[in-house]
């Protein structure tokens, strides 16, 4: 089977979701799926990684099967299970398997989240075999030219338990994904939320001024994704400083004091 083209299978590109590239991520990505390369994307919560997947998926013209990954999450999740229905056992693919079968881009979001046996699963399809075995049916799948294997998880949260090893890292070709530029950022907050010039400036530098604190008074920046909503709710007409407290500051931390101190920055930017 060949290789999808590009913009196959798409009447325009105006069906695409949105998406303001950071670097050649995209040139890059193309190139990893025209030579079934699996793709690792690093990045923090909420700068793009998820929206980009969704870009490239549409963009290639290929079927989006999105797993987010948790603690409990095994590999029969993955791959499939006997479910018993109608006096009968039936076998039920799993998203990998579905996006095996039919061709498409397997997401794995947050991967190292899962149960580690989910890694045994994965290794197969991420060499020159491209195989997927499926003990409980006695198949090995083949994955035909279009199937390409997406995975995503945070560093910043990186722990010995959690941590990805070395020897898988270094199965997939790896992107890292940051904050975005001032003014990329600008461009996404009023193309995804139709707020003014100004008001996407005055949220973008109030989020870099947070961003400043991270590893002081908090863990993580605000994200692209936290601007967005305090954006929307803005836009809905919703009081500014109330809707940055919503938006950005409580998602950030549950300490009362820590609050108290962010909502400082948003009074300076916002207030009368």
């Amino acid at each position: 089977m060949s290789a999808v083209s590009p913009l196959e299978n798409q009447s325009s590109t105006e069906e695409l979701p949105f998406y303001e590239p950071q670097a050649n991520e995209v040139e890059l990505f193309e190139h990893a799926y025209k030579h079934q390369l699996p793709v690792l994307i690093k990045g923090p919560t909420g700068c793009g990684k998820t929206r980009f997947i969704s870009h490239m998926a549409k963009r290639l013209g290929l079927p989006l099967y999105t797993v987010s990954c948790h603690d409990d999450l095994s590999a029969s999740d993955l791959v499939g299970r006997h479910l018993i229905g109608d006096g009968e056992t039936v076998w039920s693919d799993g998203p990998l398997t579905r996006a095996v079968r039919e061709g498409g881009i397997c997401y794995l979001d947050e991967v190292v989240e899962a149960r580690k046996d989910t890694t045994v699963v994965i290794h197969p399809l991420t060499d020159d075999r491209r195989i997927l075995p499926i003990d409980r049916t006695g198949e090995t799948l083949h994955a035909p030219d279009n199937f390409m294997l997406v995975v995503s998880y945070n560093p910043g949260y990186q722990n010995l338990l959690k941590g990805m090893k070395p020897s898988t890292r270094q199965r997939f070709l790896s992107m890292s994904f940051g904050y975005i530029s001032r003014d990329a950022e600008i461009k996404v907050l009023m193309e995804e939320t139709g707020i003014d010039k100004l008001l996407a400036q005055r949220l973008v530098s109030l989020a870099n001024s947070l961003r400043a604190l991270k590893d002081q008074d908090i863990e993580e920046g605000a994200s692209t994704r936290l601007l967005v909503y305090t954006a929307t709710l803005i836009k809905s007409g919703f009081d500014p400083v109330k809707s940055c407290l919503a938006g950005m500051i409580e998602p950030l931390s549950d300490d009362e004091d820590t609050i108290a101190g962010l909502m400082e920055l948003v009074d300076a930017a916002f207030g009368e």
